[in-house]
């Protein structure tokens, strides 16, 4: 027999006839065996006071019978190792079973408040998955695909910043008291194909009246250029400059933008000193109108908060993907954050036509009009109509002459399509071509008269 007192273990062999004892007890046999006066006091009490020797044998195998009792055996396991069952122990798994039950019941549990949960889940984003349901529920569910955005700004500006350009013009006016002045202006231009074509505002350069045009392009050269067109009314121009292989901006959707996206600004604020300054936001609002003077206005435009300031006019304004989706035009100065660009989708066939054939051909109605709303605001004068545009000349032998058009006339629409301001008639007008024939809807002393024509091309002047 091994005795061990370590953590209360006894081991023991297969010579102690493979019983695992309490510790100590197997000693107290022991000493029973070799010394029965001492430990055979207690056969005084028993009832009919046996003899020593047998009372020594039945307390040997009384005591051994306990032993045999509280021991943990192994039969066949010569060195086996017993832990007593004390009450610490008992203790000690009946915590263990208890949190083995505890973990597969919140297991389930948390399973069943999750499934819950989701399906509770209304928020954006969450795609539903619905079998057996009623179909016309299935045909209200819509799908929409995620816009494919660049990674963050940096990327933007990275991909368009090559394009953008520096627009330096010079005028030259006369005063009467200090004979000719030279004026010069900084504005911006972005670059729309790689041969040179450079899409800005016309009051960049003047509306067309500017002694000389300079490009800074990204790499820090100068370039001359020259005014292929503009149009005040649409405040957007063409410039060309003798270039090859130029990094060209791509041209977005204007359709497709919505309230809310990203917005960023690409100008020269102030001048060159903040060249290429680039400023962020959203889209502000749509169709947005402001007024440049007493009788004209430019509606269509996007409001954007990013910062434009002066020097941005002519430059991008880009969507998340880097694509240009208008040209910064104007801002409010009594208000932050009040800035609009054209549309771009608006100079598009100008520039493609410019692009296929190296020149644009305006159609040429021969009228002079105001926006008839403000006229009437103004003046207070009832016109018979609610909006359109109010013919003040009519240019002999042009178009509208030879249709009949009369100075006073109020025309609201062409071709069906209502037209209800001068800036939407010029964006109809670019529509078509030299030789289509349109109808034309005034009103003239109340009365709606439809007048017909064919329009010709417009010669630069």
């Amino acid at each position: 027999m091994i005795e061990g007192r370590d953590q209360g273990i006894s081991w023991y062999n297969k010579d102690e006839e493979n019983l695992a004892f309490v510790p100590g007890l197997m000693g107290r046999i022991k000493n029973f065996k070799n010394n029965p006066q001492k430990e055979g006091r207690s056969m005084d009490r028993c009832k009919h006071h046996e003899n020593r020797d047998e009372a020594q044998k039945r307390r040997v195998g009384e005591l051994e019978k306990i032993a045999e009792d509280q021991a943990i055996c192994q039969s066949g396991s010569p060195n086996f190792m017993a832990e007593p069952k004390t009450a610490y122990y008992m203790m000690k798994k009946t915590v263990l079973f208890i949190i083995l039950l505890a973990i597969p019941a919140a297991a389930m549990i948390g399973g069943w408040i999750g499934a819950y949960m989701a399906s509770k889940d209304d928020g954006i984003g969450a795609v539903r998955y619905l079998q057996g349901a009623d179909t016309d529920l299935q045909s209200q569910i819509v799908m929409i695909a995620k816009e494919e955005h660049l990674d963050g700004i940096p990327a933007v500006v990275k991909k368009a910043m090559p394009s953008v350009v520096g627009v330096t013009t010079v005028t030259v006016e006369e005063d009467r008291f200090f004979g000719l002045r030279k004026g010069r202006s900084v504005g911006t231009g972005v670059i729309v194909d790689s041969r040179g074509y450079i899409l800005t505002n016309s009051h960049v350069v003047n509306d067309g009246r500017t002694h000389e045009v300079t490009i800074l392009l990204h790499d820090g050269k100068d370039m001359k250029a020259e005014v292929l067109w503009c149009d005040p009314t649409l405040d957007l121009a063409v410039l060309k400059v003798d270039g090859q292989n130029l990094p060209v901006a791509t041209l977005g959707n204007s359709d497709r933008i919505v309230v809310g996206e990203t917005a960023i600004a690409i100008g020269n604020p102030l001048g060159l000193a903040f060249e290429r300054t680039v400023t962020a936001g959203i889209i502000s609002g749509l169709e947005r109108s402001i007024p440049v003077s007493d009788f004209h206005s430019i509606e269509g435009l996007i409001q954007t908060d990013a910062s434009i300031n002066p020097g941005n006019s002519g430059g991008p304004l880009l969507n998340g993907k880097g694509e240009v989706i208008g040209i910064n035009t104007a801002k409010i100065r009594s208000g932050e954050g009040l800035g609009f660009a054209i549309p771009i989708n608006i100079a598009k066939p100008i520039v493609d036509e410019f692009i296929a054939k190296g020149e644009f051909t305006k159609v040429y109605l021969g009228m002079k009009g105001v926006n008839a709303q403000q006229y009437a605001r103004n003046y207070g004068s009832i016109l018979g109509a609610k909006e359109g545009v109010l013919v003040y000349q009519v240019v002999p032998n042009g178009p509208a002459s030879k249709a009949g058009m009369q100075a006073g006339d109020v025309i609201t629409a062409i071709n069906g399509e209502k037209v209800p301001s001068m800036t939407r008639l010029a964006r109809i007008l670019y529509k078509y071509r030299p030789g289509d024939k349109i109808k034309i809807e005034v009103v003239r002393n109340g009365q709606l008269v439809t007048l017909e024509t064919t329009l010709i091309a417009e010669t630069r002047r």
